[in-house]
């Protein structure tokens, strides 16, 4: 295998012989390399853009997916370190904007007419009845897709989203180790990924 001369430093060489192998090959060892040299500092990363430990620990793991499902779009004019913080940032940001949209903002609080009355924009939760429908179709989707899945990655998507539990609690309640439990979610959310993606018009 010949290795990009682009490619300065012993590092960026070794991680780009694996992500040859993880991309030609299909080499899980190579992909669980990539995954066990970068967990850690893309996470410390994210948590101080999130400040917090639970969203910086699912950024990670959506990060490594989306990097992973584009290793055919990386070349080696950078390191994949380089390239690989990119994308772990980029999705940090994304989600930090939409979670920003929710929020209620102090400049859209007014102020009623010859009072001094705040009035708070907070939007309501309740669906008109044509989101109400909308709303319920992509629940029976994403139930139906689910379905779709092993049973053990099922299991694990279900009891994430739809009962809401921690890895800690999914990990107890199974009796998995840990590592297991947030590796398999990440396999699990990859191929609803790849499935959902046929259903666009719905998500």
């Amino acid at each position: 295998m010949e290795v990009n001369s682009q490619l300065t430093t012993d590092k960026a060489r070794r991680d780009y012989q694996l992500v040859c192998r993880a991309r030609e090959n299909g080499d899980q060892r190579a992909y669980a390399d990539l995954m066990r040299m970068y967990k850690e500092p893309i996470y410390l990363m994210l948590l101080k853009m999130t400040n917090n430990p639970t969203e910086a620990d699912d950024l990670t793991i959506e990060a490594f997916g989306k990097a992973f499902a584009s290793l055919h779009l990386y070349t080696p004019t950078h390191a994949f370190s380089t390239w690989l913080f990119s994308i772990a940032t980029n999705n940090c940001v994304d989600f930090i904007r939409r979670k920003r949209l929710q929020t209620v903002y102090l400049d859209d609080i007014r102020t009623s007419a010859g009072d001094d009355a705040y009035e708070y924009p907070i939007p309501s939760e309740d669906h008109n009845p044509e989101e109400s429908i909308i709303h319920q179709q992509r629940i029976q989707i994403l139930r139906e897709v689910v379905s779709q899945l092993k049973p053990r990655y099922r299991k694990l998507v279900e009891m994430r989203y739809f009962e809401e539990m921690s890895y800690e609690e999914i990990a107890e309640e199974l009796c998995m180790p840990l590592g297991t439990v947030k590796v398999q979610l990440f396999r699990a959310r990859d191929l609803l990924h790849n499935i959902l993606s046929t259903k666009k018009e719905f998500f």
